[in-house]
């Protein structure tokens, strides 16, 4: 499985889209056949999750694609070429100081009309916008948003490896925001599972730039207002930029998780291995005795993890939530990738 580094694009003072507004689709021979009446024979399941993923997660690369979906980055180059000339998803290629970005991919117009008629639903509802890819490709958190979409597709890839464990729900700021907004705003919320064991955890991404210690040591309220209200009980991982950092934070964040009991681990960018997140780079706030643990053993660590979301929430239950414009869409496409 690759490495979250090996996904990562380059530094960036600044993000130049080739033409992310106006780039023109050159002839081809599927680009006169872009109405739903012809898609429905021409899109694969697989197709149909990806335009749900871009949705969900606003932008993913080649790489991320490749890696949850597609046994070669060639096979998926090919397949999403197609599905460019079909209006099905936009895309643009960052300008780097040194080296070259791969593609990034954003949804298109004719893959938000698909999607909004899988869901039973119009554009509008789903919330697409036509300057999506232009906003995306100039967002200040752009760094940011593809830095977390790496860690979890890491994490997702597992499957390739190691059958029994594998990334079950993951869900972007925005829904996280949708859900909880009222208390937090985490970067990610995820269910990981290993065997029959399960860890849910919200995740926080410290770039050491963005955020001033005080503003992370301040959400621990929220995160503690939300367990008090829906008598769960969800670990808090959160990812630091380097193992000084790391320290640092530690030190500010103890006592409050102590007093609120809140599950609460951290890592750095330093300790990362192929495994990624997966890896045993978690360090517990408080008993320490035990050193760094992978993501599966924090569960018998802290026991009685519970979710914040269950299959008997609304939004992941069957029946009528099946036909709303929002619902959690599985990290890994239906065939497994491997065509």
């Amino acid at each position: 499985m690759p490495a979250a580094h090996r996904f990562a694009t380059h530094s960036r003072s600044a993000y130049v889209p080739r033409a992310a507004t106006s780039r023109r689709r050159p002839n081809h021979p599927l680009r006169a056949r872009t109405d739903l009446a012809t898609l429905a024979a021409r899109l694969t399941p697989r197709d149909l999750w990806l335009t749900a993923m871009l949705h969900e997660h606003r932008v993913l690369t080649s790489h991320h694609i490749s890696a949850l979906a597609f046994t070669s980055h060639r096979c998926a180059n090919r397949r999403l070429r197609d599905l460019y000339f079909l209006g099905v998803v936009d895309s643009f290629r960052p300008l780097l100081q040194t080296g070259s970005a791969p593609e990034h991919y954003t949804l298109g117009r004719t893959g938000a009309e698909v999607l909004a008629a899988t869901r039973g639903t119009d554009l509008a509802s789903i919330g697409w916008r036509k300057d999506l890819c232009a906003r995306t490709a100039f967002s200040p958190t752009l760094d940011h948003d593809l830095d977390v979409n790496t860690h979890l597709v890491t994490l997702a890839a597992t499957h390739r490896q190691r059958s029994n464990e594998h990334l079950a729900l993951w869900l972007s700021p925005r829904s996280a925001k949708r859900l909880w907004g009222d208390w937090i705003r985490p970067d990610a919320y995820a269910h990981w599972q290993s065997g029959p064991t399960m860890v849910p955890f919200f995740f926080e991404y410290d770039t050491g730039t963005e955020r001033p210690l005080a503003r992370l040591e301040a959400k621990l309220p929220g995160y503690a207002s939300l367990a008090a209200t829906t008598g769960t009980r969800t670990a808090l991982l959160i990812h630091t930029s380097t193992t000084r950092r790391e320290a640092a934070l530690r030190t500010r964040l103890t006592d409050t998780a102590h007093q609120a009991q809140l599950p609460v681990a951290t890592t750095s960018a330093d300790l990362m291995s192929p495994a990624g997140l997966a890896g045993p780079v978690w360090l517990p706030l408080g008993d320490t005795a035990g050193g760094r643990l992978p993501l599966a053993a924090l569960a018998a660590h802290w026991p009685g993890l519970t979710p914040a979301l269950t299959t008997q929430d609304p939004a992941l239950s069957p029946g009528e939530a099946d036909t709303r414009p929002w619902r959690p869409i599985t990290p890994l496409p239906p065939d497994g990738g491997v065509r």
